[in-house]
């Protein structure tokens, strides 16, 4: 490895390092404002669904057995289904498009 490799690790660490040293630092005192509130809360979620989607489109060989798993997903979950089921159900319905094209 050269001598800049290292740099960048470095460079990465620090940074990496920084993003979550700084919250904890400066702020102190109990976030009050009802926005910063609800944004905070909702940030591990968009995050989680930011990088899953993507790849639930780039699974499978085929977009249409992926979409058709993405929407049995969805509505196994609208119908509060175990994660088991919902995981299975998408998990069938991938198979059963992929039979059939």
């Amino acid at each position: 490895m050269t001598d800049n490799t290292y740099i960048y690790i470095l460079i990465m660490a620090l940074v990496t390092f920084l993003i979550r040293a700084l919250p904890l630092t400066l702020i102190r005192q109990e976030i009050k404002s009802p926005f910063v509130k609800s944004f905070l809360y909702y940030v591990p979620y968009v995050t989680l669904s930011a990088m899953t989607v993507p790849a639930i489109f780039t699974a499978t060989g085929n977009i249409y057995s992926a979409a058709g798993g993405f929407v049995t997903a969805l509505v196994l979950a609208f119908f509060r289904r175990s994660l088991l089921t919902v995981a299975s159900g998408a998990c069938v319905m991938v198979f059963i498009i992929e039979l059939i094209l």
